[in-house]
């Protein structure tokens, strides 16, 4: 998922570009003046930065001076937003060494065209350099291209989606892992047998091993629908979301790997419901605020599905019901009655 940074003065500007950024699944950071993302840069190092040109105290072309003097950050391709009356300062970034620039006003297409544009020249794609992605919430299902990968075995899926949250592994691991009521040496065997399988759906240096751990090839850099959502609860959780941005992010949710089980998954599973539930917090309180008691009710009902013996949720729920003037279902809310269909969460 490539890293950008997002830098200028205009905190409208800032969140318009981090939601469309983010809604096309880019990690998007942000900072409202160049010292903050100078700072910012010495903990994390974009893959492309866009900055504002007219900001006080220091320009974005002082920025760009900064961040070419520096050697870990000399090479970070630089994208300048420029308004027509600043074309001149344009052409001194671009002498100074900026990649391109955006004039303003853009619309989404126009931001998402540059930076996909920029990205691809810099030898990246939303998709990370193989072109995969892959899918694991509500679905299991990995493409490359375009097309859908036809996997030699279900437990070869498994073994990918466990090294892609895994990262580097031994071969012990894995096998317990995917075959938890086996014996060490019939798991082993598996396990290598999975791993035959594993490379012949996505190619033989799909997996590279080190001093017996195995993991990913760095080639292989998917797109995972996972990562995605996680960084959106992290925002919502940070309350860096409004309410549309939010039916977003619970809209994303889904049951991990369907149709596979295993202590692993029930894991993944546990922790992805507990931010799925921090999205739902976010997103009743956002209804709510806004006036809209149904759209709030609906979401406290999904957490309630996730975690029937969720107190607080019960209680906002009744309340939801009782500003909707439905006095039966309030009742029900605070005997703790589930009158939906529990498959919500």
């Amino acid at each position: 998922m490539p890293k950008i940074l997002v830098v200028d003065d205009d905190a409208a500007i800032l969140k318009l570009i981090s939601v469309i950024l983010t809604r096309s699944g880019h990690d998007v950071r942000t900072a409202s003046h160049p010292v903050e993302a100078l700072d910012l840069m010495k903990v994390f190092v974009p893959d492309l930065v866009i900055s504002d040109v007219v900001m006080p105290y220091m320009t974005g072309l002082d920025f760009l001076e900064k961040m070419r003097e520096d050697e870990k950050l000399a090479r970070v391709p630089f994208m300048l937003l420029s308004s027509h009356a600043e074309r001149a300062d344009v052409r001194r970034g671009m002498n100074l060494g900026a990649d391109d620039y955006l004039p303003k006003p853009f619309t989404p297409a126009d931001l998402n065209g540059a930076v996909e544009a920029r990205l691809r020249r810099a030898g990246m794609t939303l998709q990370g350099e193989s072109g995969l992605k892959a899918t694991a919430l509500g679905s299991a299902q990995v493409t490359q291209d375009g097309e859908v990968v036809s996997w030699v075995s279900r437990k070869a899926l498994e073994l990918f989606f466990f090294l892609l949250e895994n990262g580097e592994v031994t071969s012990w691991e894995a096998a317990e892992a995917l075959w938890p009521e086996k014996d060490e040496s019939r798991a082993s065997s598996l396990f290598h047998t999975t791993l035959h399988r594993l490379r012949k759906s996505l190619g033989s240096d799909a997996v590279t091993s080190t001093n017996r751990r195995y993991s990913l090839s760095d080639d292989i850099r998917p797109e995972y629908d996972v990562q995605r959502f996680e960084l959106l609860a992290a925002q919502a959780e940070q309350g860096k979301l409004g309410l549309e941005e939010l039916r977003e992010v619970v809209g994303l949710y889904g049951e991990y790997l369907p149709g596979s089980d295993g202590p692993w998954i029930d894991d993944v599973r546990a922790r992805l419901e507990g931010l799925q539930l921090s999205v739902l917090d976010s997103a009743a309180t956002a209804a709510g605020e806004a006036g809209n008691h149904k759209e709030m009710a609906s979401y406290l009902q999904r957490a309630l599905s996730i975690d029937p013996m969720g107190d607080k949720h019960w209680d906002l729920l009744a309340g939801a019901m009782q500003a909707l003037s439905d006095e039966s279902r309030a009742r029900q809310a605070r005997e703790h009655e589930m009158w939906w269909d529990s498959d919500l969460g």
